[in-house]
């Protein structure tokens, strides 16, 4: 029992959104876990899904390598697992069947898994690893091993004990993360990721993680795999990675996965110091909160490591929105934060988030102008979605069908009873996006008539799209106000 066959769910092309976007990014959860494995002597290999044309795929690896073990274990830094798309779920069901059919055992670690861990069990299944896994998943593969039957002994798993499901006491989360091996990169057929890169976006970008797990208590933000806690790595070794990943693949923009990045006092400040002493050169993209960013100098911290572009969780213009949501930040943190990091020459970007539960149009007034009045670098739009385990999901659980996922990353339908029909909010994710892009088309033409900036092709091609922009926007605008009876921003 030593051939370990590595698998996630993440199939990019049963997400049309996200394959049409091409900005894909390497599995670096099952790497990560593949990594503490192959440490530990076993002998280990990837199928990885991203580029693949689905489940069919994988048989051709299960026939010729004969794994003893075949693991699911999804990337739980990226959010597209988090949401738990059916695509995806189905694809791993029918992975877990093909490889039980293989004469394979079977373990699942993921967000999805997590929370429905009986039908991962009814579709074939040994085990389930609920929260995070590596350490977890190492003590189950030894008792295989072993010829070990009863399993009660592992912390954090879910399995059939006498054919009753039976859930194992939770595993504490790591607190050292430095005590991990590197991810297995090696594992990576890296060129998919270049040329998709280089084709859409002109540079390559890989992705990193710094820190496990958030504080904060954002309500409908679920936490199945990290939990409410958080730990970091130490810059020195996020830094000595990124060196590692500039020598081997030649990677000049970075995408930090963490929930929020830089959580631990000085981190940030220290990270700054660390890449200066380096001389590394490389541009980089967080995800981070409005009111940590105000902490300790951090944006200016930020800038002088390299960082590019921040994500907020901004949410909602309505503080009555923010606060129903137990976010713990105010719109004039949001408007601080924004103006700062333009100071500082780093692309302030927006998550926003429509259809709370008890928003009115108001509120959604509130919002739009809040993007209009303040322009960040981008927008990323969507609508309240339940996940189990959240307080969200208790406040709208009786109210959700059969439906409680979306198929895929762009179908946006609100599952739940609310002010305006599912249809209304579809409708307003695209409004948003056609009025914030030509008000950005029209600002762009105006800075070059004053003569702000040389006139180039990109320059060119966003201020045109105002004349398709604008009448979009229009047309979206009065299919609003016939749901609505009143105007919208």
């Amino acid at each position: 029992m030593n051939k370990i066959l590595f698998s996630h769910s993440y199939f990019l092309r049963f997400d049309p959104k996200q394959w049409k976007m091409q900005q894909p990014f390497p599995p670096l959860g099952t790497i990560m876990a593949a990594a503490v494995i192959k440490e530990a002597g076993y002998t280990v290999s990837l199928f990885d899904t991203m580029f693949a044309g689905g489940p069919d795929d994988l048989l051709p690896l299960l026939s010729d390598s004969s794994p003893d073990v075949f693991v699911i274990y999804d990337d739980g830094f990226n959010y597209l697992t988090k949401m738990c798309l059916t695509n995806m779920r189905e694809a791993a069901f029918e992975m877990v069947r093909m490889a039980k059919s293989n004469g394979a055992k079977v373990v699942v670690c993921s967000s999805d898994s997590t929370d429905r861990y009986e039908m991962y069990l009814d579709a074939g299944a040994d085990a389930v690893i609920a929260g995070e896994g590596e350490i977890t998943l190492l003590k189950l593969l030894d008792a295989w091993k072993n010829k070990e039957e009863d399993l009660s002994s592992i912390e954090g798993i879910i399995w059939k004990k006498n054919h009753l499901t039976t859930q194992n006491p939770s595993r504490p989360v790591m607190k050292d993360l430095d005590q991990l091996p590197m991810a297995a990169w090696e594992l990576i057929n890296i060129e998919p990721y270049r040329n998709a890169w280089m084709n859409s976006k002109g540079y390559f970008s890989i992705n990193m993680y710094t820190t496990r797990g958030c504080p904060y208590h954002c309500n409908w933000c679920a936490k199945p795999i990290y939990g409410n806690r958080y730990n970091a790595r130490s810059p020195q070794r996020v830094v000595q990675e990124i060196s590692y990943l500039q020598e081997k693949f030649g990677v000049t923009h970075i995408w930090f996965c963490d929930d929020i990045f830089g959580l631990k006092p000085g981190w940030v400040n220290t990270f700054a110091e660390e890449v200066q002493k380096s001389g590394l050169k490389f541009r980089f993209k967080i995800q981070s909160r409005v009111d940590l960013l105000l902490t300790e100098n951090n944006i200016a911290a930020l800038a002088r490591a390299g960082c590019d572009e921040v994500w907020v969780g901004a949410e909602s213009g309505s503080q009555k929105i923010l606060d129903a949501m137990d976010k713990g930040t105010r719109i004039e943190q949001i408007k601080e934060a924004t103006h700062l990091l333009k100071k500082h020459a780093i692309k302030p970007c927006f998550f926003i988030q429509f259809g709370y539960r008890g928003e009115t149009l108001e509120d959604i007034n509130a919002t739009i102008k809040m993007v209009t009045e303040l322009m960040p670098a981008d927008i990323g739009v969507s609508v309240s979605y339940p996940l189990p385990g959240t307080k969200f999901y208790e406040l709208v659980k009786e109210e959700l069908s059969s439906k409680e996922n979306w198929k895929d990353s762009d179908e946006l339908a609100l599952m739940f009873s609310n002010t305006y029909p599912p249809q209304f909010y579809k409708i307003l994710h695209r409004y948003l996006h056609r009025k914030y892009r030509s008000k950005q088309a029209f600002e762009s033409l105006e800075q070059f008539i004053k003569g702000n900036f040389a006139w180039s092709n990109f320059h060119f091609k966003r201020s045109l799209s105002y004349l398709y922009q604008k009448p979009l926007e229009l047309f979206m605008k009065r299919r609003l106000t016939a749901y609505t009876g009143k105007s919208i921003s």
